[in-house]
């Protein structure tokens, strides 16, 4: 009995620095953003229809990525449209803080070219890019993105490609700050970018 009085206090202090992480990890504007994901994201250069483009050319901007490819069925274009439709509700003010990026896992099919048609249909703004494939899986890896090729049986796509579907939302100063799932609606993901701009 002596002994469980004694570790109740300790007990009691570890549960409270657990559910203050987890409180803390939940908060989008945490004390401490650049710790929000330690690890994850970072710098990346790929290819694009106007010639290489960095994320740090786009220092002083808030950079929405999304991880996704041209020919996909409905994930693609339903994320895709709902940030579309979120970043047209912005002010013309906002929208010159913002630089949406699509990067492509699908560069067999995926040419610079095509990217820019496609991205240019959600957004003028929009960005569209691309890498050779091992360079990629890196990129996705750091970012805790996911994609792999699966076999289409019956179809003149020959292939299909497994992706997680996240818009990930990069600070000014480069840093990753915030991840909106899929499924968010337009209303969703305008607070997301209304929170971002305003830290």
């Amino acid at each position: 009995m002596d002994m469980l009085m004694t570790q109740l206090p300790r007990f009691f202090l570890l549960f409270l620095l657990a559910v203050g992480q987890a409180h803390a990890w939940s908060l989008f504007s945490g004390s401490n953003e650049e710790e929000r994901f330690p690890g994850m994201g970072g710098d990346f250069t790929l290819r694009s229809a106007d010639g290489p483009i960095s994320l740090k050319d786009f220092r002083g901007k808030l950079v929405l990525i999304y991880f996704g490819y041209t020919s996909c069925p409905d994930v693609c274009p339903t994320s895709l449209g709902a940030l579309s439709s979120a970043l047209k509700k912005l002010s013309d003010r906002e929208m010159a803080r913002i630089q949406p990026i699509f990067i492509s896992v699908d560069p067999e099919r995926d040419d610079p070219g095509k990217l820019k048609d496609y991205s240019a249909y959600f957004h003028p703004k929009m960005i569209g890019a691309t890498a050779d494939l091992p360079y990629l899986k890196d990129l996705a890896k750091r970012y805790g993105a996911f994609f792999r090729k699966a076999p289409v049986e019956d179809s003149t796509l020959g292939y299909a490609v497994d992706h997680s579907s996240t818009i990930y939302v990069v600070n000014e100063e480069g840093k990753l700050v915030d991840m909106i799932q899929h499924g968010g609606s337009p209303k969703l993901i305008l607070q997301h970018l209304r929170k971002a701009l305003d830290d």
